[in-house]
């Protein structure tokens, strides 16, 4: 599975942007899907996460409140809605896909992720 992270750029803190993911010909109707990012000198993190039935999500502490994860009626794109976006929140973002026993469950460790994406440059600066 070849995933596409996209939409990253330059933003204001306080500001937003949309992270698009997905992979030409693949849907996630089987699959839960994990946003990761990844600061420099840091460890990668998970971000957030959405079952491969959509009906659980889970994001991190740090960004709780201000993110959002989501999946399209297609199945083919998982969005991460970032808002009030801080300094902090910097770094390389990647999306992740595998498949979970349970359709209703998903998980942010990397570990447990086969196939990534590229990763897309998130910068938050004034």
């Amino acid at each position: 599975v070849q995933l596409q992270a996209s939409g990253g750029g330059l933003v204001q803190p306080g500001g937003s942007l949309r992270l698009p993911c997905g992979a030409p010909g693949f849907t996630f109707h089987e699959n839960a899907v994990s946003w990761f990012r990844q600061a420099a000198g840091k460890e990668r993190e998970g971000v957030a996460c959405i079952s491969s039935d959509a009906l659980s999500t889970k994001t991190t502490s740090s960004v709780k409140g201000r993110f959002t994860i989501s999946r399209d009626n297609t199945k083919t794109t998982v969005y991460l809605q970032m808002d009030n976006l801080k300094p902090e929140d910097t770094g390389v973002y990647y999306c992740a896909t595998r498949r979970y026993p349970r359709v209703s469950y998903c998980g942010t460790q990397k570990e447990d992720y086969r196939y990534w994406g590229q990763g897309t440059q998130v910068t938050v600066s004034s």
